[in-house]
């Protein structure tokens, strides 16, 4: 789906349904150097679950219009902004990494338009290295290769997730190459730069009322599970799901995700 977000072209995936801003609407937010696709199972599945789906391609990325927005907060309000495009009065925002950061900002500042929160491989401070900040703008390729390693705990997924044998070290490293390409002008960095300088983390969560569910990746080397102390004490009415995984939970553990983004949609439905 196409919509028309602050004169851009900004593009939704929606489940493989038709998107009916009508029905209990969740929005799925991707990380850094990635797209909607990031999301293909769990968006599939709630959407045939009876949910509207809005999985969107951020500025810069993917089939949405650049540039890349450079800070969080700007990303916030252009994800308020496309609710609006969308027709959508209220929603669950769940994000992953730098798109849970993104939801979470959102939430603060609209808490009446969001019903619910999901921080999927989520931390804060969200500090990146000074090392592989300078990598990302210096040698993005080298920055990809050493991301795709360190997003995940194996290199296939298991014989009972989707897609067995399927390299899913690869198909990240792809997508993020194919990210690079459509952008050139230092995506990675932007994103990596825009999750080091957010601080309004503590401030934001300390605030959030609506149902919140925290997934976390216990072999997650990125985000551990531990660094997100902060947000979870902030947040003590949210729920945590930790999952075998490493970063990349919605390749590496699908079908728990899934279940959780579910249960947390249906809980925020009225």
């Amino acid at each position: 789906m196409l919509l028309d977000v602050h004169g851009r072209q900004a593009y939704c995936y929606t489940g493989g349904k038709p998107f009916g801003a009508s029905l209990p609407v969740i929005v799925l937010v991707h990380g850094a150097q990635n797209d909607h696709s990031v999301w293909a199972l769990q968006s599939r599945a709630l959407a045939h679950a009876g949910f509207a789906v809005l999985a969107p391609d951020l500025p810069g990325h993917g089939r949405s219009a650049g540039p890349a927005l450079d800070t969080v907060e700007a990303m916030a309000d252009w994800l308020l902004a496309l609710l609006d495009a969308a027709g959508v009065k209220r929603a669950v925002l769940a994000g992953h990494s730098m798109g849970s950061l993104i939801a979470l900002e959102a939430a603060f500042r609209a808490p009446q338009r969001v019903n619910g929160l999901g921080l999927v491989g989520t931390t804060y401070p969200m500090r990146v290295s000074d090392a592989l900040l300078a990598t990302a703008r210096d040698d993005e390729p080298a920055a990809i290769e050493m991301v795709a390693a360190w997003s995940h705990s194996s290199t296939v997924p298991g014989p009972s997730t989707a897609g067995p044998g399927t390299s899913v070290v690869n198909v990240a490293r792809r997508l993020m190459q194919r990210m690079a390409a459509r952008n050139p002008a230092g995506l990675f960095h932007t994103d990596f730069a825009a999750c080091n300088a957010y601080a309004n983390g503590e401030a934001a969560a300390a605030a959030i009322a609506c149902p919140v569910t925290f997934v976390l990746g216990t072999k997650d080397m990125m985000t551990p599970p531990r660094s997100a102390a902060l947000l979870t004490g902030a947040l003590k009415h949210g729920k945590v799901v930790k999952v075998e995984a490493g970063h990349a939970i919605m390749s590496e553990a699908p079908d728990a995700l899934r279940l959780a983004l579910l249960d947390l949609a249906r809980s925020a439905t009225p």
